[in-house]
């Protein structure tokens, strides 16, 4: 359950905060969460793959 509820609440950081990087911030992601927070999510591009991402339950990329 713990499980489940730890991605309900990523997917929800990703879709509310994704654009500065928050959730790159959670995972300590430090050097793309900085570069997210800068360029809006990569320009909003970088942060709907990665809500595709954690919704399928795959890895990031660029994980720095």
């Amino acid at each position: 359950m713990a499980g489940e509820t730890d991605k309900i609440v990523m997917i929800l950081v990703t879709f509310f905060l994704g654009i500065p990087g928050i959730h790159r911030f959670l995972k300590k992601y430090w050097l793309s969460a900085i570069v997210y927070l800068c360029t809006g999510g990569l320009f909003g591009i970088g942060w709907i793959i990665d809500l595709i991402f954690i919704i399928l339950d795959k890895p990031l990329f660029w994980q720095s």
